[in-house]
């Protein structure tokens, strides 16, 4: 991690995590109310079960953010490490925030409370990628938008890539769009759950969402940063069709597509997709992590670097919406998402569904 700034260290009790150094925590950290500053609006506009984002506003600039708030303690159990690692994450994106890092969302401030830490990010004016598919206007995603938004979601990814970091929970809710749809930009957020990988440290979790998580973490196999680019096919795949590639009755049957790669492409959803977006999908959506495109490939794939598809406006078929997948994967012996020891009794550790947004 040669590229991390001053401020900044691997945390040295916890595989694949980062930290704020000690000597710059207290002059980070504020300790004051967050509404002494800010206005924050009393109903969060998004909410998971350990975190709400509420929408905020600077009492004397007037300048709006967006304020998630974390619980500190979930099952008895401190969490802190977890948060400051998603600070750390933030801060190092924010000293390259005029190069790849724009990409992703900024932080602004953290407080910290007795029971929570609020962590104040710049404000997303579109949302989030998952509302466009959720009320229906993704008859306006032409291929010509995708290829757009695909290119900038790997951008986001190179930076995080080339600091040894993987997202693990690439999806349309952790995407957001700086403006109105479509005349928008898109940004990375929400790295609760993502890991530092380095070369001779395995990092086994169970972490994800069900509909993109890749072979290799249902199978507790070690994570990769080519873990996140099977989230990349999905999401190409999502966002061409309206529909999830791999998607089953049950977690199950889902869970089992995707270890076998039951990938098909009906032609009543690909009937005005290009076959170099076809191409890029198989060439992410590969079982071997090793036989995977890097983030880097991916950007100089001919789907990405050739002509667009189609003009903006063309018509294209529209599709029911995706339904949004507000969950992640557990351990069904002691309902960890992180690391855990079932896996020394039981030889790998049970899969559970929660409906929690990580």
């Amino acid at each position: 991690m040669s590229k991390l700034t001053h401020e900044l260290c691997l945390n040295p009790k916890h595989v694949g995590l980062l930290s704020v150094k000690d000597e710059f925590v207290e002059g980070l950290i504020r300790q004051e109310p967050i509404t002494s500053v800010y206005h924050v609006e009393q109903a969060p506009f998004a909410r998971g079960k350990f975190a709400a984002v509420r929408k905020c506003t600077h009492k004397q600039t007037g300048v709006e953010y967006a304020a998630k708030f974390i619980r500190k303690r979930r099952r008895a159990m401190d969490h802190q490490q977890d948060i400051m690692h998603e600070v750390a994450v933030l801060r190092l994106a924010g000293a390259y925030s005029t190069l790849d890092g724009a990409r992703i969302v900024r932080l602004h401030e953290v407080y910290e409370t007795p029971s929570e830490m609020a962590l104040v990010l710049e404000m997303a004016a579109g949302g989030e990628l998952q509302w466009v598919l959720d009320t229906g206007e993704d008859e306006q995603l032409s291929e010509h938008l995708v290829v757009k938004f695909m290119r900038q979601i790997l951008e986001g990814l190179c930076f995080l890539h080339d600091h040894d970091i993987a997202h693990l929970d690439l999806k349309p809710q952790n995407i957001l769009l700086t403006g109105r749809f479509p005349d928008c930009d898109i940004k990375l957020c929400d790295f609760g759950i993502s890991r530092v990988i380095q070369p001779g440290m395995e990092v086994r979790e169970i972490l994800g969402t069900p509909d993109y998580v890749a072979p290799e973490i249902l199978n507790y196999e070690p994570i990769s940063l080519s873990t996140d680019i099977w989230s990349v096919g999905v999401l190409a795949y999502v966002l061409l069709t309206g529909f999830s590639p791999f998607g089953g009755d049950n977690k199950q049957e889902t869970f089992c597509n995707i270890s076998q790669n039951n990938l098909n492409f009906q032609d009543d959803c690909f009937d005005n997709v290009s076959p170099a977006a076809l191409d890029f999908i198989r060439a992410t959506l590969v079982v071997n992590q090793n036989g995977r495109l890097t983030a880097r490939e991916c950007l100089e794939h001919a789907w990405l670097q050739g002509p667009q598809p189609s003009p903006p406006g063309t018509p294209r078929k529209t599709f029911p919406p995706v339904v949004s997948v507000v969950s992640c994967l557990s351990c069904s012996q002691c309902s960890s998402s992180a690391q855990c020891h079932c896996a020394d009794k039981l030889g790998s550790p049970l899969l559970l569904e929660r409906s929690i947004i990580c």
